[in-house]
């Protein structure tokens, strides 16, 4: 799983102890990752640079995801004390990448929370572009399936051998767009409502309640899945299990974007004059 501050989602402007907007803060509220207000005086980082994060950053996030799958099954045959080493250094590897390459790429690490991201910043100024959005999915994707021949080469596998674990059924297509759903409504919410310096921390908490509760186990990102297609770990999924998956992450994806949209409208909140919490400053 994976996922970050969508770098197109507006924020509302500080307010006032009147509850008038604020004039102390110029340009757009978020640009990027979990830092809430840029510094005008700084360059953005170039979009062969955000690529580059995109793709190291997912890369870096499959290779958790697998590796520490290998790792745990060289050292256990308990199934339970697997899967929880499994998620464990998961949900602490998205923590921290997200922190780390927030502020380069926004920290994305997914295809669906880049598509949400373009979708909720469409027509603004800080608006992520459909051509770099295309560019963000098509690195991670690639990053996906590096990481996870790198993993299977530090443990002994075969590379990018086949995976032939099948996962296709109908409670665990539902068990994905629950997990992928609630990812996207954490990451979109929490950016919408002012609180986009803790979604690092709320994807890495969600990530473990997710794998817990699903049937599915929380897979919630496409490009890690595709990559997981190509590992004989037992982390890994069956080719032809993919599909299955990835359309029902797209279908909560929407879901989750459309929730979200519904409860924490970021652009009603910049114009309502609603007053932020001192735990929502940045």
């Amino acid at each position: 799983m994976t996922t970050s501050v969508p770098s197109g989602t507006p924020l509302p402007k500080p307010t006032s102890p009147t509850g008038s907007p604020s004039t102390s803060v110029t340009g757009p509220t978020a640009v990027t990752g979990p830092i809430s207000v840029p510094d005008p005086t700084v360059a953005p980082p170039s979009p062969g640079r955000r690529l580059a994060a995109e793709l190291v950053g997912t890369a870096l996030l499959a290779l958790v995801v697998v590796g520490s799958g290998h790792q745990a099954d060289a050292l256990t045959s308990d199934a339970g004390l697997r899967f929880l080493a499994n998620v464990g250094a998961s949900a602490a590897a998205l923590t921290v990448l997200i922190t780390l390459f927030g502020p380069v790429s926004g920290g994305h690490l997914n295809p669906l929370i880049t598509a949400g991201a373009w979708w909720t910043g469409r027509g603004t100024p800080a608006g992520l572009p459909l051509r770099e959005a295309v560019g963000y999915a098509a690195a991670q994707t690639v990053g996906a399936v590096a990481g996870t021949g790198l993993a299977d080469a530090m443990f002994g596998h075969p590379a990018f051998r086949l995976s032939a674990l099948p996962r296709g059924s109908g409670a665990l297509w539902l068990g994905e767009a629950v997990a992928t759903g609630t990812l996207l409504l954490v990451v979109t919410g929490a950016t919408a409502a002012g609180r986009g310096r803790l979604v690092p921390a709320l994807v890495g908490l969600w990530v473990v309640a997710a794998c817990w509760s699903t049937s599915s186990g929380g897979f919630a990102n496409p490009a890690v899945t595709l990559g997981r297609a190509l590992t004989d770990g037992w982390t890994g999924i069956a080719p032809g299990s993919v599909p299955g998956f990835v359309l029902a992450q797209c279908a909560g994806a929407a879901a989750g974007v459309g929730l979200a949209a519904l409860l924490f409208d970021g652009r009603e909140r910049a114009h309502s004059g609603v007053r932020r919490g001192a735990s929502d400053n940045p």
